[in-house]
């Protein structure tokens, strides 16, 4: 696996220290996803099952022009679920011209509202830092031929 950035899984009660949080010490697939251990009261298994399921339908949003998901492209900056388990995505675009920029955000919206026990949704397209083909993942460098 690549030493790429992370992305960042948090739950409100505790504000993100840095990249470096991990949820439970247990890093995730695709982007070495990481979070923040909680005093939540949702139950840790439950943060994990939401964490893992939310992950799984951002991995089935595509770029129309790029043949990767946009989880494996690294464009999921944060991932923050609530106690009363409402989810914010942070997320950026590959670039601010990005001809998906439009639907993108509402795909995200919809993949990650579907998810059960998952309350509302909130997508905010960040642009600090910017993408850069560094946060893939190997996946993605494999599917682009980008080694």
């Amino acid at each position: 696996m690549t030493d790429q950035p992370e992305t960042k899984v948090t739950n409100d009660t505790v504000p993100p220290a840095d990249a470096a949080d991990t949820r439970a010490g247990t890093p995730l697939s695709g982007a070495q996803t990481s979070g923040a251990q909680t005093s939540s009261t949702l139950p840790e298994p439950e943060v994990a099952r939401l964490t893992d399921e939310i992950i799984a339908g951002l991995k089935t949003v595509y770029d129309p022009e790029i043949p990767a998901d946009i989880y494996e492209l690294g464009l999921i900056y944060r991932i923050d679920i609530s106690d009363q388990r409402a989810v914010t995505i942070d997320m950026t675009l590959t670039t601010p011209n990005c001809p998906a920029a439009q639907e993108l955000p509402i795909m995200v919206e919809n993949a990650v509202a579907s998810v059960p026990g998952v309350g509302e949704t909130k997508v905010n397209i960040v642009w600090d830092p910017p993408w850069d083909p560094s946060r893939m993942s190997d996946e993605a460098r494999t599917v682009l031929n980008m080694w």
